[in-house]
């Protein structure tokens, strides 16, 4: 049976380098925090998990972005992390990358399509 896409956001909440949105996505049974943001135009998805030490990246809510809205950045131990692709570029990642979610932007939205090992 194919999974529904659900709204996480307006497309419009998603602004370049800006404030990412964070939603719930269930896995394995156990609900997970995850996170979409906008990056030189295109929307891209993660679970809200550093490679590192399993801890949520953002040090205020929604704040994912270094100073230079260039990387993510985990605000407990600065590993930084491409926000096209989730890639580990430096830091205590040790090239460990962020887990990406299937997202998609159409008709003003944001949408997450779950699959059969997340909803």
């Amino acid at each position: 049976m194919a999974a529904h896409a659900r709204v996480i956001c307006r497309a419009a909440d998603l602004v370049d380098g800006g404030p990412g949105v964070r939603f719930t996505v269930r896995r394995q049974g156990v609900d997970e925090q995850a996170f979409a943001v906008r990056f030189r135009g295109r929307v891209a998805a993660y679970f809200n998990r550093c490679a590192h030490v399993s801890i949520e990246l953002d040090w205020q809510p929604g704040e994912f972005f270094d100073d230079s809205k260039v990387y993510l950045i985990c605000a407990t131990h600065g590993a930084l992390y491409s926000p096209a692709d989730g890639r580990c570029l430096g830091g205590r990642c040790n090239g460990r990358g962020l887990t990406p979610l299937p997202v998609e932007e159409r008709d003003g939205s944001i949408y997450f399509t779950p699959s059969e090992q997340i909803s």
